[in-house]
């Protein structure tokens, strides 16, 4: 059995399900992109090929070797994506969350058989209809679930708002001795850099109490102060929106001293080194032309 431990991002990863990348099927049409950064390379013609998204989470997996985490990859489903696990469930404390994802997305689920088949089902959470979520919004911190949303009126005109108030009310009443913190982040369908797709897409804590944010993800100004003095305004690494559309804040802490990161982020893991930490970096270059990175494509499942 998977004893399930999940209380923040950082603490030493001892198991997580990586996904797959290699039987996506063919390029989506225009009108099917599920994200602006997506639609952008099908238009483009740039669109990522399976093999060379393969190599890059084939590098990710041998971090994870290196480190002696346990890895779990998903059934191979044909011609289905299967590369974002985080947002099709998540871990907290020691339930395992199916998200509410869209529905042309929901075989992702199944084919995590092998491992669901090893969790207590009485710690299987499965949210209500009405109360949609991704795991990409949702990020355990200690007392703290950090949770990003949109607030607005308009939240079903957006295919890039994928976690509404519902679902936080519902993960306060799931989780009533943490306090859960909402978000209302910047959703664009058209304009790629205009868009927060997750909360992990614009901010994530990192070890040592440090942090990566991108000020204008969030549509609030004082919900972005209230983190940035959470943090500590000199821990808080402030990315451009170009850097926040190369998805510079969705790397992946193995423990609190070594971060998984993009070889191409130049800034950022310089900084990272400067602060202390160890940085791996491996090739996901292809992968984040789906509007998605290191984070996205990872779900842990156990840290100590």
């Amino acid at each position: 059995m998977i004893q399930l431990n999940i209380n923040d991002e950082i603490s030493p990863l001892k198991a997580v399900v990586l996904g797959r990348a290699d039987s996506n099927g063919p390029v989506p049409l225009l009108e099917n992109a599920y994200d602006p950064k997506s639609a952008e390379h099908i238009k483009a013609g740039t669109y990522p090929k399976d093999e060379d998204m393969v190599r890059e989470m084939e590098a990710v997996a041998a971090v994870f070797k290196k480190y002696g985490v346990t890895v779990y990859r998903p059934e191979p489903i044909l011609d289905y994506n299967q590369i974002f696990t985080r947002d099709i469930a998540f871990v907290i404390e020691d339930k395992f969350i199916i998200a509410n994802i869209l529905e042309d997305r929901s075989k992702e689920i199944d084919a995590m058989h092998a491992v669901l088949e090893q969790i207590d089902p009485s710690k299987i959470v499965e949210f209500p209809e009405h109360a949609h979520i991704e795991g990409g919004d949702v990020m355990p911190w200690g007392d703290y679930i950090f949770v990003g949303t949109y607030y607005g009126e308009d939240y079903p005109s957006f295919i890039t708002a994928r976690t509404n108030m519902n679902a936080v009310r519902h993960l306060q009443k799931l989780f009533p001795h943490k306090k859960v913190k909402s978000f209302s982040l910047k959703k664009s369908n058209t304009v790629a850099d205009e868009n927060a797709l997750h909360l992990d897409c614009c901010f994530q804590p990192l070890g040592k109490g440090k942090a990566i944010i991108h000020e204008e993800g969030f549509l609030i100004k004082e919900e972005y102060e209230w983190l940035v003095n959470f943090f500590g305004k000199e821990n808080c690494f402030h990315i451009t929106k170009r850097e926040m559309y190369d998805m510079n804040s969705n790397v992946f802490s193995l423990s609190p001293e070594v971060v998984i990161s993009e070889k191409n982020f130049t800034r950022l893991n310089t900084w990272l080194r400067e602060q202390g930490f160890t940085v791996e970096e491996v090739p996901y270059a292809e992968i984040s032309k789906q509007e998605g990175l290191l984070r996205c494509t990872t779900m842990p499942l156990v840290r100590e």
